[in-house]
């Protein structure tokens, strides 16, 4: 896989920015698949219009958020499947619009959250699936939505490697419109947080997860994750342990897309071989 990245951006922590710093702009409708995402950007990329579909994504060194989603209807859906990050100071995948986000078979590393509805963004109700994920050293939380706007989360087969004395699965907020929104508390809470104690494994062995999906096929060390590794070598180190469990907890291999970039999105980026394109401004409403 080639790896993306921007020749005039570079990460500048948390400070907030917009699609103009992103590398790629997936449109509605489109799919962005088997690229990793190097370090030299601040918005990773971005899905401005919803109903996206980002597969076998890899994020290198995670700068202000890996991958934003943003406006939509009630009815929109955005995939995120296979793929993770790293190094995320704060979020992974912050939701900003309407409508749905499904995560299935990611692998965090060193990240604050994995996703986070957007809690300053006024009352829009959003819904989020966690399936089949890995987060080691997660610093937050793996989920936060929020109680006043009427989110809903649901999470299953969550594996977590930590030292902490406490992991939070799911986190709740008060969203502020006006401010910063003030943290109520964790657990499960249907609906706003629909899992069971069953659903989550800390510190437990990751090659003994049989995934739910319907193609499950548990490899660990082999397979799609030795190909993954092969292919992002040179540019992005992934570990034995990372590419392993990204396919034995989704079950589905990635073999045979490994070798092709393929995506529908527009990219703003200048890869290690490639010169940047223009890009269309947009303000961030994180």
């Amino acid at each position: 896989m080639q790896t993306f990245e921007r020749s005039d951006v570079s990460c500048e922590g948390q400070t907030e920015s917009g699609s103009d710093t992103a590398v790629f702009k997936v449109e509605a409708g489109g799919t962005l698949k088997n690229v990793i995402i190097g370090k030299n950007q601040m918005e990773g990329v971005h899905c401005d219009n919803h109903d996206c579909t980002i597969e076998n994504v890899w994020w290198d060194d995670v700068c202000e958020d890996a991958l934003s989603i943003k406006g939509g209807t009630a009815s929109s859906v955005s995939k995120v499947i296979g793929g993770g990050a790293r190094s995320a100071d704060d979020k992974v995948i912050q939701h900003n619009g309407y409508g749905t986000v499904n995560i299935d078979g990611f692998y965090g590393e060193d990240i604050s959250k994995l996703y986070r509805s957007c809690g300053t963004c006024g009352d829009k109700a959003k819904k989020v699936s966690v399936s089949n994920v890995y987060v080691v050293n997660p610093g937050n939380a793996i989920v936060t939505v929020n109680k006043n706007w009427g989110d809903e989360a649901t999470l299953s087969n969550i594996w977590v490697k930590s030292s902490g004395d406490k992991v939070k699965i799911c986190q709740w907020s008060q969203g502020n419109a006006n401010g910063e929104p003030s943290m109520l508390g964790d657990g499960p809470s249907p609906p706003l947080c629909q899992y069971s104690e069953s659903d989550v494994h800390i510190n437990g062995d990751v090659s003994q997860s049989t995934g739910t999906s319907s193609n499950s096929t548990a490899t660990t060390g082999s397979g799609s994750s030795t190909s993954t590794k092969q292919a992002s070598s040179g540019s992005t180190t992934q570990g034995d342990e990372k590419t392993g469990a990204s396919t034995s907890l989704r079950g589905s291999s990635n073999q045979d897309t490994t070798e092709q970039t393929e995506t529908s999105a527009t990219s703003t980026s200048t890869s290690t071989k490639s010169s940047k394109s223009d890009d269309n401004k947009d303000q961030s409403d994180d």
